[in-house]
C-alpha cells in the first residue's frame, strides 16, 4: 500500500509523550542524541479551554525545539478539541496528537484516553474536528491494541483516524488492561500498518536495537517510538542506531535541570527527583544517591550531591 508522506525528520525514532517525564529537559537531551521527533506530556484540552496555569507550563518549549516538537492533547469533546487546536498556546507545535491510549483510571473513567477506543465513531469525529481547527497542522492519534483483551480493535481505530484526516497514527501493542507489562502484540501492529495508507508509528517495549528492528522489519512501521526506555537514558536513540556518542550522567542531569529553569525552583527539584532516580540506575551507590536526592529542597543542594556522587 502506497502511503502518504510526512515531512522529513532527522530520524525515524520518536520520543513518546510520557506523563511526568517528557518535559523540556528530557526532550532536549533526546534530540541531542538523535530523536527525530519528541512529544510533550499529555495536556488537557479542557485545561487549555479554561486557561489552566499548569497546562501552560507543560507547553513551554526551548528556542531550539520550536516548530519541531509535537504536543499531545487528551479530551473527548470534539467541539472543545476543534477550538483548542487553533489556540495561540499551540502555535509553536506543527503536530498535534490526540491521546487515545492512556490507561490511567482517572482519565479512562472520564471517557478520555483509552476509553475513546470503545467508540470508533467518536474517534473519527474527534480527529475530524481537530483537522478542521488545526489550520493545516498535522493531526495524529496514539492508541492501544484495544480497550481490553476481548476488544482488540486497533485496526478499526486506525482506519477511523485515517478517515477523519489524521496524518499518521501511533499504536502501542498492548491492550489497556495490560498497562505497560506483558507481551507486545507485534502481529497486530503489523496489521495496523497494512490497513491504512498513512504512516504508522510502532510503540511498546522498544529499548534496544533488536526491538527497534522488529518494529521496522516485521511490523513494517514507518517510525518507531521509544517510551520508558528513554527515561534516564537519552542516549538510547544513538545506541539503537549504532551511532557513536559521548555520555556523562552528571552533565546530562545538569543539562536537564538547566532546561527546566523556566519553572519555580521547588517544582524543578521535585520533578528532577524521579528523573535522577533513573539517571543513576545501575550505579554502585545508587541507593545512597537516591536517598540523599529525595531529601533535597533546593537545587544547590541537589547539584552538590550529583557533583560528589562519582557517577560513571
Amino acid at each position: 500500500m502506497t502511503k502518504k508522506q510526512l515531512p522529513l525528520f532527522s530520524s525515524d525514532l520518536f520520543l513518546a509523550p510520557l506523563a511526568g517525564y517528557s518535559d523540556q529537559g528530557m526532550r532536549q537531551l533526546s534530540y541531542s542524541y538523535g530523536a527525530g521527533l519528541c512529544f510533550t506530556e499529555m495536556v488537557s484540552a479542557k485545561g487549555l479551554h479554561y486557561g489552566n496555569e499548569n497546562t501552560t507550563q507543560i507547553l513551554h518549549t526551548s528556542d531550539t525545539e520550536k516548530g519541531k516538537t509535537a504536543v499531545q492533547l487528551f479530551g473527548s469533546e470534539p467541539n472543545i478539541i476543534e477550538e483548542v487546536v487553533g489556540m495561540d498556546a499551540l502555535k509553536e507545535f506543527p503536530i498535534i496528537d490526540i491521546n487515545m491510549g492512556c490507561p490511567v483510571p482517572k482519565i479512562v473513567n472520564n471517557g478520555e484516553g483509552c476509553s475513546l477506543m470503545k467508540n470508533p465513531y467518536l474517534v473519527k469525529d474527534i480527529v475530524s474536528a481537530a483537522v478542521r481547527g488545526a489550520n493545516g497542522k498535522h493531526i495524529s492519534a496514539k492508541f492501544r491494541a484495544g480497550f481490553s483483551s476481548s476488544t482488540v480493535n486497533a485496526v478499526e481505530i486506525a482506519q477511523a483516524c485515517m478517515e477523519g484526516g489524521a496524518s499518521f497514527v501511533t499504536v502501542h501493542g498492548r491492550t489497556r488492561d495490560k498497562y505497560y507489562s506483558g507481551d507486545v502484540d507485534f502481529e497486530l501492529i503489523r496489521k495496523v500498518s497494512e490497513s491504512v495508507n498513512i504512516p504508522v508509528v510502532g510503540n511498546g517495549s522498544v529499548n534496544d536495537r533488536d526491538s527497534y528492528l522488529k518494529m521496522k522489519e516485521y511490523c513494517g512501521v514507518d517510525f518507531v517510538m521509544v517510551a520508558r526506555g528513554a527515561i534516564g537514558k537519552p542516549y538510547i536513540f544513538s545506541e539503537i542506531k549504532n551511532l557513536q556518542f559521548n555520555y556523562n550522567i552528571t552533565e546530562a542531569i545538569k543539562i536537564h535541570i538547566e532546561n527546566l529553569s523556566y519553572l519555580p525552583e521547588r517544582i524543578v527539584v521535585n520533578n528532577m527527583k524521579k528523573h535522577i532516580a533513573y539517571y543513576v540506575k545501575g550505579q554502585i551507590n545508587q541507593k545512597y544517591i537516591k536517598e540523599q536526592i529525595f531529601k533535597c529542597y533546593e537545587l544547590k543542594e541537589m547539584l552538590s550531591i550529583i557533583d560528589n556522587a562519582n557517577l560513571k
